[in-house]
């Protein structure tokens, strides 16, 4: 069994999977909207986050009327969001160690919210 991550898919199957022309994969790696990995013999090899992500551009094109430049500020947003959020994942694990670690002055509480925020409150 193969990774999300790991490039092992021929442009010919993903295009029959997927339903389109192997020049429209093609399409959207000149795009910079996809960058499928390569072989050592430069044979390009889909991963199945790629797969996943192409599908996102043909639902946006296909049934959403989106352009290639539209996808594209979606695909970087979308890539942005995610970024952020590990971020603010990271932020918390450090902000939680912190805390469990009595470092935080006790005149500072750290709770979490039902949202998935962290307030910090501060008591006088």
């Amino acid at each position: 069994m193969h990774s999300y991550e790991e490039p092992v898919y021929m442009i010919s199957v993903v295009a029959k999977v997927l339903e389109v022309h192997p020049q429209t994969l093609r399409q959207y790696e000149r795009e910079g909207l996809i960058q499928p990995g390569r072989s050592i013999g430069k044979v390009r090899l889909y991963s199945q986050r790629d797969i996943d992500e192409i599908r996102l551009v043909l639902s946006l094109t296909r049934d959403m009327g989106v352009n290639l430049a539209g996808v594209d500020i979606a695909l970087k947003l979308k890539r942005q969001i995610a970024q952020m959020q590990k971020e603010i994942d990271d932020l918390k694990a450090r902000l939680s160690d912190v805390n469990e670690n009595g470092l935080v002055p006790p005149s500072k509480q750290i709770v979490a919210a039902p949202s998935r925020r962290i307030i910090v409150v501060e008591q006088d």
